[in-house]
């Protein structure tokens, strides 16, 4: 599955061949993790520390402006993939851009290379130097997506749930006011809705691939099991998970059920079946890839997900 945007080609970075990263080497770097995602209760920072928002107002000291901003992300990622997806869906092309880093990394972190194209906004050739650039010898977490301030020359948020919020909220003077994904009447349940799909869905499948033992492995396939029942049940009356629109929660959940079969199922057995068994969200994952934000920026599904999905509430 591949992901990509219609990213205008103008770069800020001239006419200058391309700069890109060495290819991969874990002989030399070793794989990314150890010395870089900390994880252990010593380390007191949070994995994803630069926090600022976004506002219309700039109340924030980031104003909402057109050109200012610019997404970096991944598509193996699907924390990035719902930056891409909610950028799309608001109509912001041409407002916030965008770019790729390469599908792989060694213990370097996230890279620019020839196979996603160059960073068209500082000819980085590792993502480590925006972080380097926000703060000088930063020890922490390489991660995407990172929403990078033009202006300013540092990273805004790297906090992933901040940033589609106020990718959906705060650039209204340029954006598609007739798609409202976090709708203040909805934001209580949407928090909460949200809250569950994180921890049931978008990282359980995680905690079933690096279960220590085979009963905290079985513990965890229960727990994505018996959420994945939870909101098939939820749709059997509903077009989408709040009703008739598409919210942010669609967007957090439907990037796991994209990858459900091919991925996290495939690799780590998590149900006896897959999507096709949970027949409610199985028809509501099919019905969000019919539209083009979902559509367009994904790749590599099979063809079973273009097929009718019958869902007409």
């Amino acid at each position: 599955m591949t992901v990509h945007t219609g990213i205008n080609p103008r770069t800020d970075i001239g006419t200058a061949a391309p700069a890109y990263a060495s290819p991969v080497d874990y002989d030399a770097y070793g794989s990314y993790g150890p010395g870089r995602l900390h994880l252990s209760p010593g380390w007191n920072r949070p994995i994803y520390p630069f926090q600022g928002r976004i506002t219309a107002d700039g109340s924030s000291g980031y104003r909402a402006e057109p050109g200012r901003y610019h997404l970096y992300v991944a598509w193996v990622c699907p924390y990035a993939h719902r930056a891409a997806i909610v950028r799309k869906l608001k109509g912001l092309e041409e407002v916030v851009s965008l770019s790729y880093v390469d599908d792989e990394r060694d213990g370097r972190g996230w890279a620019f290379r020839e196979r996603r194209g160059p960073d068209p906004v500082n000819g980085f050739t590792l993502l480590e130097q925006a972080y380097d650039a926000t703060e000088k010898g930063y020890p922490g977490h390489i991660s995407v997506p990172v929403l990078w301030d033009r202006r300013r020359g540092r990273i805004v948020s790297n906090n992933f749930p901040d940033i589609t919020i106020d990718l959906a909220t705060q650039f209204e003077e340029w954006a598609d006011r007739s798609v409202d994904l976090y709708p203040r009447a909805l934001r209580p349940e949407i928090n909460k809705l949200n809250a569950w799909i994180y921890h049931d869905v978008n990282t359980g499948v995680s905690r079933v691939a690096r279960a220590a033992s085979e009963r905290e492995r079985d513990n965890e396939r229960q727990r994505v099991a018996g959420m994945l029942r939870s909101l098939d049940r939820r749709l059997e009356e509903r077009r989408y998970l709040l009703g008739d629109t598409v919210t942010e929660a669609d967007v957090r959940l439907w990037v796991t059920l994209a990858r459900y079969d091919t991925e996290y199922n495939r690799h780590h057995l998590i149900t006896e079946h897959d999507l096709s068994g949970f027949p409610n969200l199985w028809g509501y994952a099919r019905d969000l890839y019919t539209l083009p934000a979902f559509a367009e920026t994904t790749e590599g599904l099979p063809d079973t997900w273009r097929t009718p999905h019958g869902r007409d509430r």
